[in-house]
């Protein structure tokens, strides 16, 4: 228990530069089979990780070039916005008037039977000195160097990725704990890298078809809302239903007729149950599946901690911890509690052995033949 109160202590306070850290470790093995890719293809090593790296700055540049100006203009609409809101609700306040009348004559009655009423407090006045500008321009220069250092730190991740396997290697020095070791980097590779890889594939088709079923239905700022829905499906049992629910209030303010209203939300419903319940269990492996509630757990916490990049890192991390605790003997108990049906090492044991394990055991049956004509020989 000092030991889980520990780490939550230090990520929370150091969460300025967990943050960064853990994003870009996460961004790295999302981009590790792209730098694979164009490896295939006789790029150097670095040039392959500048050029996945480059690839998803410019893609993430362009979706903030078109949603500042939305958002821009939703800041400057705002009062308009809330007033048409309000007026578009007036009937189901009206059609919730006999309740609050009655809230009302309650109170009345609360108060005429009390002896000495309390004296109501003294109003004060405060006065906020910090504007939106001065709360940008004091912000603004950190997330640039989070921003900065995440994308830095991951480009040399990619770059170096197998100079640090080896150099882990070297790390042990008995042959089995090394073999271990190399089995959990593989493990690690193909649950957490092809996983993540193969999710990002999944919500960028998510957020193409959500963003062209709003534009059908002519939804303000269609694309942007659907790389938005994209992005939330990152984070498992929230993310989707919060921006349902905008995408609602969204159309609410929008639309004058209820068919229009209701389909924008419903769209983006049957896009996330076909994508959650049909798609997603198809192409990604069961290896990967976690506990429910542990995984609901860890975007509580990490939220909480971390804010918005915490949640979506969530699931990435607790996979890699999943696979770690299947290699080590001593944390098969989190395994269990991180698993969702079987243990992740019962699910390993059917894996083929190293291609480093294959090639000692053909060398000991070569020399134990040899042995064997030696003394055949000799005989």
């Amino acid at each position: 228990m000092l030991a889980i109160c520990a780490v939550g202590t230090v990520g929370y306070v150091a969460r300025d530069f967990l943050i960064p850290t853990a994003g870009a470790i996460v961004l790295a093995l999302i981009l590790t089979p792209v730098a694979n890719t164009l490896e295939r293809i006789r790029l150097p090593v670095s040039l392959a990780a500048a050029a996945s790296v480059l690839l998803l700055t410019l893609l993430i540049a362009g979706l903030l070039a078109v949603a500042i100006p939305s958002i821009s203009s939703w800041a400057e609409q705002a009062p308009f916005l809330t007033l048409t809101l309000e007026r578009k609700l007036e009937g189901l306040r009206k059609s919730l008037a006999i309740m609050q009348e009655v809230t009302n004559r309650v109170e009345q009655a609360a108060s005429a039977t009390a002896s000495h009423p309390a004296q109501p407090p003294a109003e004060k006045v405060v006065v906020n000195q910090h504007s939106l500008l001065g709360v940008l321009a004091s912000t603004t220069p950190g997330v640039v160097l989070q921003i900065g250092y995440a994308g830095v730190l991951a480009f040399m991740l990619l770059a170096h990725r197998d100079a640090y396997r080896r150099q882990v290697l070297r790390i042990p020095v008995q042959f089995a704990t090394r073999v271990r070791l190399a089995r959990t980097m593989r493990d690690i590779n193909e649950r957490v890298g092809h996983y993540l890889f193969s999710l990002a594939v999944i919500y960028s088709c998510v957020a193409v078809v959500a963003g062209v079923a709003l534009w059908v239905l002519g939804f303000p700022n269609a694309m942007v809302w659907g790389a938005v829905m994209g992005l939330a499906s990152f984070v498992p049992f929230v993310g989707p239903p919060v921006v349902v629910g905008l995408v609602a209030l969204v159309a609410i303010i929008t639309f004058d007729d209820w068919p229009r209203i209701v389909a924008a939300p419903a769209a983006l419903m049957v896009i996330h149950f076909t994508e959650s319940q049909l798609i997603t269990p198809t192409f990604v492996s069961r290896r990967c599946a976690l506990n429910t509630v542990a995984v609901f757990a860890a975007i509580a916490l990490l939220g909480w901690m971390w804010g918005a990049i915490g949640a979506i890192v969530a699931v990435p991390l607790l996979i890699l911890i999943s696979t770690i605790a299947a290699h080590l003997p001593s944390l098969r108990w989190l395994e269990v509690m991180l698993a969702d049906d079987r243990p992740v090492s019962e699910r390993l044991a059917v894996k083929p052995p190293l291609a480093s394990v294959r090639g000692r055991a053909a060398g000991l049956a070569k020399s134990a033949r040899q042995a064997r004509r030696r003394l055949v020989a000799a005989k």
